[in-house]
């Protein structure tokens, strides 16, 4: 599956990255975790702190997937807004969902002073906009419901926000207690913290089959066989190839990233911003002050046009920014790239085991918070595996109804 087109950017902020062998021979471990993306790196660095022999595997080199598409936004608001969430599935779990995304947030911000390579990861407060003035009734609701249940949030008003930013809008949730990241700086660290700790990493190793026994599972790769007793699948969007998820759906996503500027445009805290349109838009700066800007989601096209698609699209990425910030008209873009991009119909990420594969577990991030979901899925699967019960998996199950009912009961923790 071809994942990435145009020119990505974050590589180059990490030019001594670290590499790991190719698997030769045979090898057991107790975790076997399949793709070296962020849902991978961060499982195998949960689970070297857990003592469990672990080996991490990917068939290219590992943050060569997704991850190097990824814009970096860490946030603890989804998609799917808290509300929906509530009515969707309930009071009670669609809160969990929210609270389970606030505790990653808060373990990401603690990653800094653990690891050895620098992860560039920032807090962040966040502008929530209403992109129309028939979008305020319901903004104003979020955030009575964001409030109301202990999330740092406030309602500002038009007169607010233009005193804050360069641009006006008719109201906006402003929200403290996010973050923002170098995703490829963040992999590296995290996979390089683990290797460290005692995780075999082996690049360049593809898993050719499977084979399901009643004790564990064989991976046989063109290099040698690996015994695990358990596998965690990482393997990001590339798992719709091995299994069809009913309720998930891939498209194209696009983003840019400008040269520096002298000066950024008046930008509140360097904020994360982005509004409450579908498809929508966001924007978030970096540590050398550059712009990042991303959206304009369209169904997948073919790959042979998508280069093509990557040049139109970064050019109204810009023309949307410079409507933003009309002070930096005339900026060009360093980087554009665009990247498959998947979503479930429900809003949920994908996480825990599956019937038709014993022994096995899956992260499946979908959606515009994949980060966040690799981090509640890497604490709840290394507990799991450990035999600490995670009722929370229930919430993600890859078997769940397509059909969701606010009834249905809460998941108890």
């Amino acid at each position: 599956m071809k994942l990435i087109s145009g020119l990505v950017p974050w590589e180059r902020t990490l030019p001594h990255f670290p590499v790991y062998p190719v698997l030769d021979g045979d090898i057991t471990c107790d975790c076997l975790i399949v793709g070296g993306g962020m849902g991978g790196a961060m499982a195998s660095y949960r689970l070297s702190s857990s003592g469990a022999n672990t080996v991490l595997i990917d068939k290219h080199a590992v943050g060569k997937g997704s991850t190097s598409a990824n814009t970096g936004l860490l946030q603890v608001a989804n998609d799917k807004s808290l509300t929906s969430c509530m009515n969707t599935f309930g009071a009670d779990n669609g809160l969990l969902f929210y609270k389970l995304c606030r505790k990653a947030i808060g373990d990401i911000l603690k990653l800094p002073g653990t690891l050895d390579i620098d992860p560039h990861i920032i807090p962040r407060s966040s502008l929530l906009y209403a992109s129309f003035p028939e979008d305020v009734a319901a903004l104003k609701l979020e955030h009575d419901h964001l409030a109301a249940h202990g999330f740092d949030t406030e309602f500002w008003e038009e007169d607010k926000i233009r005193a804050h930013y360069s641009f006006a809008k008719p109201a906006a949730i402003y929200s403290r207690g996010d973050a923002e990241t170098n995703p490829f700086r963040m992999l590296h660290s995290l996979i390089h913290k683990a290797c460290a700790s005692g995780v075999r990493v082996y690049e360049h190793t593809k898993a050719s089959h499977f084979e399901f026994g009643p004790q564990g599972v064989t991976c046989y790769t063109e290099t040698g066989r690996i015994f695990a007793n358990q596998v965690i699948f990482a393997m990001g969007y590339e798992t719709q190839e091995m299994k069809k998820d009913r309720g998930a759906e891939l498209i194209h996503t696009y983003a840019i990233m400008t040269q520096p500027l002298k000066n950024l445009p008046h930008w509140h805290e360097q904020s994360l911003i982005w509004e409450t349109a579908r498809p929508y838009l966001y924007f978030r700066t970096t540590n050398d002050g550059r712009i990042i800007a991303g959206g304009k989601d369209e169904q997948l096209t073919d790959p042979g046009q998508r280069e093509a698609r990557v040049r139109s699209q970064s050019q109204r990425l810009l023309e949307e920014l410079e409507a933003l910030f009309p002070g930096i008209k005339g900026l060009s873009a360093e980087f554009a790239w665009g990247g498959v991009f998947g979503f479930s119909h429900d809003g949920l990420p994908f996480i825990g085991p599956h019937p038709d594969y014993p022994h096995c577990y899956f992260i499946e991030g979908y959606g515009g918070n994949g980060t966040v979901y690799s981090m509640i899925a890497a604490e709840l699967l290394a507990d799991t595996l450990a035999g600490i019960s995670r009722p929370e998996l229930e919430l993600f199950s890859l078997t769940r109804t397509s059909r969701p009912s606010p009834s249905s009961p809460a998941v108890r923790t």
